[in-house]
């Protein structure tokens, strides 16, 4: 990395920079490769070791209770969805399609989202984060409004995130000391949410992923996970696995410590996310790898939280699709007057204001119970089918309102189409 630095500094001080007109490009170059290159040096060095914490673990308080029935952000959280909007637009949605053809998000775009403090929004404020308040609603909004410029790239900023969530929820003293300051300092450590497996018709609850104990005390660990997002620069793996005789649990994984292999998998959505297969062979784990002591409420909340946040993700993309279609189809002419003047399209952008508007107030509904500490699951349940079935049929119906043109990498909706479709097949990866 030194050598390659000096020979970068030493380029940009070349005057034919200037004379060419490259002095712009040359300096950006020379600030990523320095910027990324640090961030790789610190993640190569880092390891987990076993801290012991204060002995209680801490948590966000339950949100304030409004006395009534009120899903209107409040001035923080709107304020947040603003500058989340913003970011979307000024830096998701010009890099999305590039992002979708590398299968990967521009390293410079990472930053900025880890910049912006995505990795602690579930982490308890006396931890270093910036949750004051228990808030899926505020991890709804923001997955919303990221997934508004793209959702594959909403899914790529926002999985390390995942894992510090689940650690503000359900770690111990011990796992929030041992490792949330790798998600609260300068450079945070990429992390991946692993449920699901490389099978058809996957049950969450039915994990061929296992873990068994190991003599002398921890566990072993053994199975494949797919589609994880950025799985090949992760430090840290949350895996769920089947845990011998107590069902399905939750473990921390620290790829440093052997038996992990990444093998990179493409899929038809969520492309710029990076997914990749992850297979665990033999992996020895302490017993501290075990995240909220195997209780089965722990587990269950934890795939409904991540239902919620992949609902999310879709009526952001959904609302892309809806902002993206009404200009166009009255700018449109077709037969000499505007597309929209057909009732058959006005009809169809109407259907997907309305179910648009139907999968927010569910999604934004569950959440909300989430945060007053009462039961989500079937709020969870109804929110997800609303958003797999109609998030589909909106990205279906954007690229035929589109015609020829919808079916073009030249137009957004083709990859809006793909992406929407993964809202139904996906588990983990996100959490709120």
């Amino acid at each position: 990395m030194g050598i390659g630095l000096k020979a970068l500094r030493q380029i940009a001080a070349l005057e034919v920079i200037d004379r060419v007109g490259l002095r712009g490009p040359a300096e950006r170059a020379l600030y990523s490769v320095t910027k990324n290159g640090m961030g790789a040096a610190a993640s190569a060095g880092r390891t987990f070791t076993i801290v012991r914490g204060s002995g209680k673990p801490e948590r966000a308080r339950p949100a304030s209770p409004k006395g009534v029935f009120d899903l209107t952000p409040d001035e923080d959280q709107q304020m947040i969805v603003e500058a989340m909007k913003e970011f979307a637009a000024a830096e998701l949605r010009p890099v999305a399609l590039a992002a979708d053809t590398a299968c990967a998000a521009p390293a410079e775009l990472l930053a900025s989202a880890s910049e912006l403090g995505l990795a602690t929004l579930g982490v308890p404020e006396e931890l270093g984060g910036s949750a004051a308040e228990r808030s899926a609603v505020t991890g709804v909004l923001v997955a919303e409004a990221l997934a508004h410029g793209d959702l594959g790239l909403a899914v790529a900023t926002l999985a390390t995130s995942a894992v510090p969530t689940a650690l503000g929820l359900w770690g111990d003293a011990d796992q929030q000391a041992t490792y949330l300051p790798a998600f609260t300092g300068d450079e945070v450590a990429v992390s991946a949410l692993a449920i699901l497996e490389p099978r058809p018709l996957f049950d969450p609850f039915v994990l061929e992923t296992k873990a068994r104990p190991a003599d002398g005390g921890g566990y072993v660990l053994d199975g494949v996970k797919s589609l994880v997002a950025r799985a090949a620069d992760a430090e840290l793996f949350l895996v769920a696995a089947e845990l011998q005789d107590r069902g399905p649990a939750l473990f921390l994984v620290p790829t440093s410590g052997g038996g992990v292999s990444v093998t990179a998998e493409p899929a038809m959505g969520v492309r710029a996310a990076a997914t990749a297969t992850v297979a665990f062979d033999g992996v020895v784990l302490p017993e501290a790898a075990l995240l909220g002591g195997a209780d089965q409420d722990v587990y269950a909340e934890c795939i409904h939280r991540a239902r919620l946040a992949w609902c999310a993700v879709a009526v952001g993309a959904s609302q892309a699709a809806l902002d993206y279609l009404v200009p166009y189809v009255n700018e449109r002419v077709a037969f000499g007057e505007p597309i929209a003047n057909r009732q058959a399209v006005a009809f169809t952008v109407s259907d997907i204001a309305i179910e648009t508007a139907g999968m927010r107030l569910a999604t934004w509904r569950a959440a909300s119970r989430a945060d007053a500490g009462k039961d989500f699951f079937r709020e969870a349940a109804v929110a997800r089918q609303l958003c797999v079935k109609h998030g589909a049929e909106i990205g279906s119906s954007a690229v035929q309102l589109l015609g020829g043109h919808g079916y073009t990498k030249e137009y957004p909706v083709e990859r809006w189409y793909r992406d929407l479709r993964t809202a139904g097949v996906y588990e983990g990866a996100l959490l709120v």
